[in-house]
């Protein structure tokens, strides 16, 4: 039972950051990220990088893929929301 879960865990750990390409696709599509709060990208954003180091350097797999798959699609939400501000 344990092998399921641990299973369970790591696919949702891998598909949940997957969740962002709607949010990207969306702010390239208007050409603008206007209603994305900078103070709460950025935000989230610092506390995912805070957190990387314990992910990466944990003995839990499926966390420190996680960390990993997170980080890179959620700096992809802060470039494009970025590159996607005006004015």
């Amino acid at each position: 039972m344990k092998e399921i879960i641990d299973k369970i865990g790591f696919i949702a750990a891998v598909v949940l950051p997957f969740w962002n390409i709607p949010l990207i696709m969306k702010i390239i599509k208007r050409k603008s990220s206007k209603d994305i709060s900078l103070s709460w990208a950025l935000g989230v954003w610092i506390c995912i990088l805070l957190m990387f180091p314990a992910g990466v350097t944990s003995s839990n797999f499926t966390w420190k893929v996680f960390n990993i798959v997170n980080l890179v699609f959620f700096t992809l939400v802060v470039i494009t929301t970025l590159k996607y501000r005006k004015g």
